[in-house]
């Protein structure tokens, strides 16, 4: 079994990390373009046109699924990129997990980029799953770009300033971007209160990797093939394309250091 997974930049870790816990045997791609980062500030057409390119990237290498590990290109590019890649490759994006927070029937607050925070397709998430709950969307400008360079003492002043926004009664936090999920933890003391249950976290990278192992399943199942991986899994980085190692930034992260325990090619 192969799975690629693409993004602008290191937030791929944490689903990559996802699918590495639940299927240690299976091959990863990991595919970016660091160097076009943010694309949080872009046209949809400009996001649409760079995530092309990353995904022609890993699917030239034969994945059994693609996960679009980036909540800005599975907003602007999702048509596009299944346009392109199915029905020969699965392609599986992510989305904020508004609806199991609001599920819990309190309050939520939803951490995303600027970019993404009020805009429409937020809004319709609020609208079709959390209408029933008070909801904050909480804008964390900068934060994506410190977890991205693990800038320690950015991520602190980004995390301290989104946590300010953070209503002190909020059941449920929603990681509305991927790099978010790789400093869970520190959002989540920065939001705990004194006195108060801390809230529940929900993040996508576990349920966007189960998902793509079962569409992976599904297919395997209806070609009478079996999606064994091999004796020894292999991790490949493509950065803009090309192969490379994994960046040093991501070694800052736990998830960064279990795929680099992989052999890389």
């Amino acid at each position: 079994m192969k799975i690629a997974l693409m993004d602008s930049g290191i937030g791929l870790l944490a689903a990559a990390g996802a699918v590495r816990r639940l299927r240690p045997e299976a091959d990863l791609v990991l595919s970016s373009d660091p160097g076009s980062m943010p694309w949080g500030p872009r046209t949809p057409q400009d996001v649409t046109a760079l995530a092309l390119g990353v995904a022609r990237a890993a699917a030239a290498h034969r994945p059994d699924a693609l996960i679009v590990a980036c909540n800005t290109a599975s907003v602007h590019a999702l048509p596009a990129l299944r346009a392109e890649l199915e029905p020969l490759l699965p392609v599986i994006g992510t989305v904020p997990a508004i609806k199991p927070a609001a599920a819990g029937g309190g309050s939520v607050a939803i951490w995303a980029t600027p970019a993404t925070t009020g805009s429409p397709y937020q809004r319709g998430l609020i609208r079709d799953f959390a209408a029933s709950v008070p909801v904050t969307e909480v804008p964390c400008p900068g934060l994506a770009d410190a977890v991205e360079h693990a800038d320690e003492d950015a991520i602190d002043r980004a995390v301290a300033r989104a946590a300010a926004l953070t209503p002190p009664d909020v059941s449920a936090v929603v990681l509305g971007c991927t790099h978010y999920e790789l400093v869970a933890d520190r959002i989540r003391a920065a939001v705990r209160r004194p006195g108060r249950p801390d809230p529940v976290f929900h993040g996508s990278a576990d349920a966007v990797a189960a998902q793509a192992l079962r569409r992976v399943a599904e297919r395997a199942e209806s070609s009478g093939t079996d999606p064994v991986g091999a004796s020894a899994s292999r991790l490949t980085v493509l950065l803009g394309g090309a192969e490379s190692a994994l960046p040093a930034a991501a070694l800052s992260y736990a998830e960064g250091r279990l795929l680099a325990a992989v052999g890389t090619r």
